[in-house]
């Protein structure tokens, strides 16, 4: 099944999911950084932390305590960890000319600059690039590899890079890439959340006749 064809299935399912949440660039850069290894709520609860101290900004974050950023940080999850990491990112975000300056640079240049940053993966870097900079750039997470796997057009166990290439090369031919991509990941990642679990729930599933996965009663 193509690339599209299941994109236009999972569309007429779900609708539009209008992502990402957050009312600046800036803001979705860091829920970006915080969103790791956590769901999304506990994430808007750390930013909700940040905006009551006034502190959603690269320069306050740079010149907050750790231990004063990692309590603020907490319901994230590995606050200290993701302390350190957004720290990390802002002074870098900061040096570089903030939004204004990194939106001067190629795709390229800027995906290699985030992966600079200590804390920053190729995921984080292409939810920034894709939701904070409206590059086009496809990002690859977890459910990504569950769902499509599923449907036998992965194996599941390529590497990150080979994946990106081959969702960005499927879909080279479609109109507006980034507004695509955007919409994509984002139907991946709820149709993931409803049916394509560890434990999946197919019935109701958009896909389920070309899943490889026994139909789950």
């Amino acid at each position: 099944m193509a690339l599209k064809k299941i994109y236009n299935l999972l569309y007429r399912h779900h609708g539009p999911q209008h992502w990402w949440p957050g009312d600046s660039p800036f803001e979705v850069m860091v829920g970006a950084v915080l969103t790791q290894n956590t769901a999304w709520i506990n994430v808007e609860r750390a930013i909700t932390n940040l905006v009551e101290h006034d502190a959603l900004s690269a320069e306050v974050i740079v010149k907050t305590h750790p231990k004063r950023l990692a309590a603020w940080l907490k319901p994230s999850g590995y606050f200290n960890v993701k302390a350190k990491r957004l720290k990390n990112f802002c002074h870098w975000y900061l040096q570089h000319g903030e939004y204004q300056g990194l939106n001067q640079w190629s795709t390229d240049t800027l995906r290699a600059g985030l992966l600079s940053v200590n804390g920053i993966g190729p995921e984080t870097a292409d939810d920034i690039l894709l939701y904070a900079f409206a590059r086009p750039v496809f990002v690859i997470d977890a459910y990504t590899r569950r769902l499509f796997s599923r449907l036998a057009l992965i194996n599941g166990d390529e590497g990150y890079e080979e994946l990106r290439a081959l969702f960005e090369q499927g879909l080279a031919r479609e109109a507006a890439p980034v507004e695509l991509f955007n919409e994509y990941h984002a139907l991946i990642v709820i149709h993931a959340k409803h049916h394509c679990r560890s434990k999946p729930v197919c019935e109701g599933c958009c896909l389920n006749r070309t899943c490889v996965v026994p139909e789950q009663g």
